[in-house]
């Protein structure tokens, strides 16, 4: 099968883009033929006018649509698979998707289709769906881009594409990454045909001979707040005698407090063997979100290393971890109860790794590549049956 996916990188690595690639070569793993359509934020100057581009290109951006027909007539693919379209290609890549009827899949590990940054936060942290009904100007409202440039910007391209139906009328297909997504997607009126799961895939991670126990608390990834860093670091003041760690790059509206407790250290983003010896050395996986993250694949990695992983109890995140089976579950936003079920854990050896064998077990059942390669055929199938109904 002939692939083509779709994707605007951010101008740093994320997740996101980490479990992109994933899924790009699992593909090439089983032979398909995949091809990217690619542009970059790493583009955009930081300049008025750089801005001014950014937020016209998200709306609606015919040169993307010009660019990727010829891509179409020269590759003709049999599928595509859509991530993210701001803010260079934007929503007119569909339309010569339809005129092809080309089958289109969208992977969706956040919240954008009905909230204009994403992540259904407010500018205090709280979980919001203020711009779920429709409303994209409680984005300006609020501020929740923390510029009201940023703000005004992101929310006329939702609310354009809302409007205009120009993704919910496109797209065959939306994965998302677990039920508790599909649910809130199906509330906001896409029905459940056009809805496939598939959870987060199991990365490659380096083999060692011999697992230890580790000694550090370990939180991996973007470090900002919506993440829970903060709630981290007050963990880490509440515990003196554990040392943690933090492994990532600093998001842009972050920054390193002046009080950070001596037991803390930052190390800066890693990946591959480094990632995985990181991990390796880590007793306890820290993921205090607060978020409806999608299906955080730091969790996985760390299961697979056979760690013990605290998170908290909302979104993907309470489905990924059994509390007291394979990890602990905490109260979004709460450092007090995080701090104290770090302190619990850290100390009871035993119970580590018990919790670690448990989730290794866990996450070669339901995670292995192959388990979701398979998934992901069947949604593939299911966008092809989808898309020739509408022929």
């Amino acid at each position: 099968m002939k692939i083509l996916y779709i994707h605007n990188e951010y101008a740093r690595m994320s997740g996101e883009e980490h479990a992109s690639r994933e899924i790009v070569d699992l593909l090439k793993e089983h032979d398909h033929d995949v091809k990217w359509f690619t542009r970059t934020s790493a583009e955009i100057s930081n300049s008025f006018y750089g801005k001014l581009k950014a937020l016209i290109a998200g709306i609606y951006n015919p040169y993307s649509a010009h660019r990727l027909s010829k891509i179409l007539d020269d590759f003709k693919p049999d599928i595509v698979q859509v991530q993210n379209l701001y803010p260079l290609i934007s929503p007119s890549i569909f339309k010569p998707l339809k005129k092809r009827n080309i089958p289109v899949v969208m992977r969706c590990p956040n919240y954008r289709l009905f909230c204009p940054s994403g992540l259904s936060l407010d500018p205090s942290g709280n979980v919001c769906e203020r711009c779920w009904k429709g409303d994209e100007w409680n984005c300006v409202k609020y501020n929740c881009l923390g510029s009201y440039f940023k703000s005004i910007g992101y929310s006329l391209r939702n609310s354009f594409s809302r409007i205009f139906k120009l993704i919910i009328n496109s797209v065959d297909v939306f994965i998302v990454q677990s039920e508790f997504q599909k649910k809130k997607f199906i509330v906001q009126g896409i029905p459940s045909h056009k809805i496939g799961i598939l959870s987060g895939i199991s990365p490659i991670i380096t083999k060692y001979d011999n697992w230890y126990l580790g000694e550090f608390v370990s939180f991996v990834g973007r470090v900002s707040k919506e993440k829970g860093i903060y709630e981290f670091i007050e963990a880490a003041k509440l515990n003196p005698d554990i040392p943690f760690k933090v492994a990532g790059n600093l998001d842009e509206n972050f920054e390193i407090p002046q009080n950070i407790p001596s037991n803390l250290e930052f190390v800066g983003f890693k990946k591959g063997c480094e990632l995985d010896k990181f991990y390796m050395q880590s007793r306890i996986i820290v993921v205090p979100s607060k978020w409806y993250e999608g299906f955080p694949n730091v969790i996985v990695r760390g299961m697979l290393i056979k760690k013990p992983v605290i998170t908290t109890s909302i979104g993907a995140m309470q489905s990924i971890i059994n509390h007291k089976e394979n990890g602990l579950l905490v109260s979004p936003g709460n450092a007090i109860e995080l701090a104290k079920a770090i302190q619990s854990l850290y100390w009871d050896s035993k119970t580590c790794t018990e919790y670690g064998l448990n989730g290794f077990n866990k996450a070669n059942s339901l995670y292995s590549r192959e388990r979701i390669y398979t998934d992901l055929s069947q949604i593939y199938l299911q966008a092809q049956k989808n898309a020739a109904t509408k022929k």
